[in-house]
């Protein structure tokens, strides 16, 4: 569904700068007062008790179930209602007719500690409490805390119980444990006083629970009373500590948990719900919290089974308590409350203080000028782009890199690595593994046993184990298996490779591995989303840095605050438009033009792609290879580049060899070529060919000469078989002969120069690539490769791809009826290059979005990528400045430039600094410093002919420009 522009930007502005202004307290006191006081002085006796209680529902219970509660809003007066699990919208309509049968409106809560997805479906999941634990940034879980608030009070509720403020420092902890900020009770206050004054700044009121401290125990209090086991001491310096220090930064609320803690309460196995020495002394009393007091739910295990139905609610009252949650029977314990306050047991101060407490929550959030929850997009309210943004900032922020010998990350050098994948635990590292090849290859090893597993890895020097477990809940299973565990151990003793152990779950899943010593690398991501999957893979291999420590002790090895902190060494990474200043909704515009350009004919299909910032943003497929083709373009499928060789193979050479004093751009072609001395060509320089004002043909059509008068191959020049006379490999089935490489030089030797100054030209390429191998002595493929491709980890940017890939993998070109007269796949497109064995200074690599944008992105980036400076940033500005502009010639040296007058190669939106170029079989590919966008566009416009030049006609690569530069935020 699309989001309606605006809202977009004015949430992702909210997100960016709220907290200034907190609607919760902002607000007229005297007002609140009188507001208070009318509404209880209205009420009787019934409706003051009904006041006290807040009942659960479910929005996806039976109609049965829900009149009930309805029934208790109409008879009973209850104070609120808390709903569990359901639907979004189902939620909604049952509040409103709540609301509607309400005399006084409800107090609607919900447990929603990462979000309403933990009762909701529809609705988003934010990373758990010990994930944003991790962080060491607390304005990022301000924000989570605001964002939930926000998605909370845009359903209409008022209160969330959250956040959970228990120190977790038990590992056994069965109900705790994730969803704890960790076990340092000062890393606990931090991250939950920043949690609630990010949710009370959208308008909900914040639970700090479950008092006094749940985390130090074995025990489930739904099935059991759990013991905490500590003196006062411990307590105060430990348990009580993060929610001393909520209360001092605005804490709403507290809920009091079902614990046997005998060091406040003397009463042996008594709960500290029901302890008036808990509730009133410790915590009103010593504490001095004066806020809103929530019972845990009374129909727990741990304190329902303590009395009858109703002795439980009135002993949690007097206990001190303000609101009594899901009470087993609220007819039973009205009754008992009444009796107690006819009978003095109650007085009418303790009554009036809880109720007007809870008048005064009610006109905190706005329920003195109630208005009913609006269904109208909802949905789509509840799941913005934001989400996604916000979730990504915090998992970027959580990623612990426990573990890191050698500096084994972030992972360089990458033309030395033969990296292997082996995927732990019972859910899927599919993203994972995805995400880690978009840097490198990466080999999924699937064994069935350890020796197969040695067997198979023996041809690897790095393996990357991934842990994955359950996502779903944080009460899923999170340990390794004992073969899990022991192939873990074996693995990482191999001589042959480096191991890194990434933990997709919390980590105290490392407590069972017996020896870290042998693993190399400890990388802990805390969950197994998409999102922690993929940033996980760029921590590695550096395109996020990491700062994330540990919230709890997971190994002996790994104590509590371990952490190393990593600096990205400038890889592409891969986020959200919103994330980068730019818009989702106004690059969906991209999906409809070139959606257009497949309906229109234009071309069969393409590959589009947009990184700004170091961050690719948008990245999408479209089409089939062919018109009539089953499968559809993937992001690796392999595409002519035609043009682009030239800035993307020959050019970083030339810039290479100018560094290296082996070339410059004042050599004039006799200098590169001696041959040339007494030709037209002698005086043209590198400088006035790169930037095509050298005066040379455009190009020159060397196959003619091969053809027989019928327009055929002619037998004198080709063979359907290779041999050593005829080397070249023109097409299936035919190979040209060695000696005709001299016959295009000499060609190119006998050329006269144009009139025109200024011509685009492809026949200085055919000298610079005869310069580079000669100087070098190595094929320009070979040396662009190791220099270049290898270490910046290109996987599928070659050459002669039929070399390396199976045909079905490449994007045809052309049905040839006129030379090869076959389908062109995997041939270098032009006819030159072919002719030259298909490696051309101006034309023959193939390659994908992915690997273009990076080799752009280096020189975006002055030269540097993937911890390697490939060039000098002087070099690239000295071949990216305009030389003959004063000759209305706007090329750069090799680089196309914007244009000087109205028409040209761009929209005319980008900066004078932006440089890139455009390929004949519709490729296109630009790159702004100022704007920081790389966009590549990757077509086959020339099948199934070459005349087609509607893509050409249409401007349509320009026009998705003028889309992507539209699409920033300003």
């Amino acid at each position: 569904m699309r989001i309606n522009l605006y809202f977009s930007l004015f949430l992702f502005i909210c997100i960016q700068s709220f907290g200034q202004t907190d609607p919760l307290v902002t607000m007229d006191s005297t007002a609140q007062k009188a507001w208070v006081e009318s509404q209880y002085n209205a009420m009787s006796l019934q409706e003051r008790v009904g006041q006290l209680f807040m009942v659960s529902i479910a929005s996806n219970q039976d109609k049965a179930a829900t009149d009930k509660i309805k029934n208790l809003v109409k008879q009973e007066g209850i104070g609120g209602v808390i709903f569990s699990s359901g639907t979004p919208t189902a939620q909604a309509k049952l509040t409103n007719a709540y609301q509607s049968e309400s005399k006084v409106p409800l107090l609607i809560g919900t447990d929603a500690e990462w979000g309403m997805a933990m009762r909701l479906d529809s609705t988003y999941a934010f990373p758990w409490n010990m994930t944003l634990g991790a962080i060491q940034d607390s304005t990022i879980v301000e924000k989570v805390g605001h964002q939930i608030g926000k998605h909370a009070k845009r359903l209409g509720v008022h209160i969330n119980f959250a956040p959970d403020l228990d120190v977790n420092n038990n590992p056994r902890n069965p109900i705790i444990g994730n969803r704890s900020f960790g076990e340092d009770p000062k890393n606990v206050s931090q991250k939950g006083i920043a949690f609630l004054k990010g949710m009370e700044a959208a308008g909900v009121l914040s639970c700090g629970k479950h008092f006094p401290g749940h985390g130090d125990t074995e025990t489930d209090s739904h099935k059991a009373l759990p013991i905490i086991d500590s003196f006062k001491e411990e307590l105060d310096s430990i348990e009580l500590f993060p929610f001393r220090k909520a209360m001092e930064n605005g804490l709403s609320s507290v809920m009091v948990a079902h614990l046997d803690v005998p060091a406040l309460e003397s009463r042996e196995g008594h709960p500290s719900t029901l302890s008036k020495a808990i509730v009133t002394d410790l915590l009103q009393k010593e504490l001095g919290f004066q806020g809103l007091i929530f019972t845990d739910a009374l129909n727990m295990k741990a304190v329902s089974q303590f009395a009858p139905d109703g002795e439980v609610e009135l002993q949690a009252f007097l206990a001190g308590n303000d609101v009594l949650l899901m009470p087993e029977d609220v007819d039973k314990a009205k009754v008992k409350l009444m009796e107690a306050y006819n009978k003095g047991i109650i007085s009418e101060e303790r009554l009036a203080l809880s109720v007007k407490k809870i008048l005064k929550a009610k006109y905190k959030v706005g329920l003195n000028d109630y208005h009913p929850v609006s269904l109208e997009n909802l949905y789509e309210d509840l799941n913005s782009i934001e989400n996604d943004v916000l979730y990504e900032e915090a998992i970027e922020g959580a990623i612990t890199v426990a573990k890191n010998n050698f500096s084994l990350m972030p992972i360089k050098k990458l033309d030395n690595k033969k990296i292997a994948y082996v995927h732990f635990g019972d859910d899927s590292g599919s993203v994972f593994l995805k995400s880690l090849n978009k840097y490198f290859k990466v080999t999924e090893i699937d064994a069935k046993s350890i020796s197969e597993y040695k067997t198979e890895l023996a041809n690897y020097n790095l393996v990357i184990i991934g842990f994955h477990k359950s996502n779903a809940s944080p009460w899923k299973g999170y340990k390794f298996s004992q073969n899990e565990l022991y192939w873990l151990e074996e693995i990482s003793h191999l001589r042959t490779s480096n191991t890194i152990l990434t933990l997709f779950t919390k980590p105290y899943a490392l407590l069972d591995v017996p020896n870290l010593d042998a693993m190399d690398g400890v990388v802990v991501a805390y969950q197994n989303s998409d999102i922690a999957q993929e940033k996980a893979a760029e921590a590695i291999f550096g395109a996020i840095g990491t700062t994330g420590k540990l919230p709890v002790s997971a190994h002996t090895e790994l104590p509590m605050g371990t952490g190393l902190e990593m600096k990205p060494i400038q890889r592409l990474g891969y986020s959200f438009p919103e994330r980068v200043g730019m818009s989702s909704e106004g690059l969906a515009m991209v999906d409809t033009l070139v959606q257009h350009g497949i309906d229109s004919l234009m071309f069969p299909g393409a590959q589009v792609l947009v990184a700004r910032r170091g961050k690719v943003i948008y990245d999408k497929n479209f089409g089939k290879p062919t018109y009539d083709s089953e499968e559809h373009i993937i992001s690796e499928s392999i595409y002519d580049l035609a043009s682009l060789t030239k800035i993307l193979s020959t050019l970083p050479m030339i810039m290479k060899m100018e560094e290296e004093g082996k070339i410059a751009l004042n050599d004039t072609f006799k200098d590169l070529i001696p041959e040339y001395a007494d030709t037209e060509l002698k005086d043209v320089t590198v400088l006035k060919a790169l930037s095509h004002y050298g005066r040379l043909p455009s190009w020159i059509a060397f196959y003619l000469d091969t053809l027989t008068k019928d327009r055929k191959p002619s037998t004198e020049f080709y063979r359907n078989n290779p041999s050593e006379a005829f080397p070249y490999k023109v097409a299936d089935h035919l190979y040209l002969t060695r000696s005709y490489k001299d016959s295009i030089y000499n060609r190119i030797g006998r050329q006269t120069l144009k009139s025109n100054r200024y011509r685009y030209s492809d026949v200085g390429y055919y000298i610079f690539k005869e310069y580079i191998e000669k100087t070098y002595q190595r094929p320009i493929d070979e040396l662009v490769d190791e220099f270049f491709y290898k270490p910046m980890g290109l996987q599928r940017t070659t050459f002669n791809p039929l070399k390396k890939f199976q045909v079905d993998e490449i994007v045809p070109t052309e049905e040839d009826d006129y030379f090869r007269y076959q389908r062109i796949q995997g041939y270098v497109h032009d006819m030159g290059a072919a002719m030259l064995g298909g490696v051309g200074g101006h034309a023959g690599l193939f390659s994908t979005a992915n690997e273009v944008a990076i080799i752009m992105q280096m020189y975006l980036q002055g030269g540097y990528y993937g911890g390697e400076q490939f060039l000098n940033e002087r070099t690239i500005k000295k071949f990216n400045t305009c030389y003959f502009c004063n000759k209305n010639v706007r090329r750069g040296v090799g680089f196309d430039k914007p244009q000087l007058e109205e028409k040209g190669p761009t929209c005319g939106c980008v900066s004078s600094k932006s440089f890139g170029h455009s390929g004949f079989t519709g490729t296109y590919t630009w790159a702004d410093p100022d704007a920081e966008i790389v966009y590549v566009f990757l077509s086959n416009r020339t099948y199934p002919s070459a005349a087609n030049n509607l893509l050409i006609n249409s401007a349509l690569r320009t026009r998705i420009q003028q889309v992507i530069y539209d699409s920033i935020i300003n």
